[in-house]
């Protein structure tokens, strides 16, 4: 399943400075998933997860491809590197 798979999904967004955006949140509720149930699925606690939904919290690479794996996805199609142009 691509991104294409016909629901719109938003990223996270962090306000200020360089940060890794996510689609966690929304790629999970639009399949059903309790924070829990993810959290169980890829190794981690329910407070990573809602870290992550929140936009509080940038994963490891190894927790970034769990992730985007559970989702059938890529790790960019979940994740969302942005920074300032000042900081370019």
């Amino acid at each position: 399943m691509g991104v294409s798979s016909g629901c719109k999904v938003n990223f996270t967004k962090r306000e200020g400075g360089v940060g890794l955006n996510n689609r966690v949140e929304a790629l999970r509720q639009a399949r059903g998933l309790a924070q829990e149930e993810l959290a169980r699925a890829v190794g981690v606690s329910r407070q990573t997860i809602s870290s992550l939904d929140n936009g509080r919290y940038n994963p490891s690479i190894l927790l970034a491809h769990r992730i985007a794996r559970h989702f059938g996805l890529t790790i960019e199609d979940v994740f969302l590197f942005e920074e300032d142009e000042d900081e370019r």
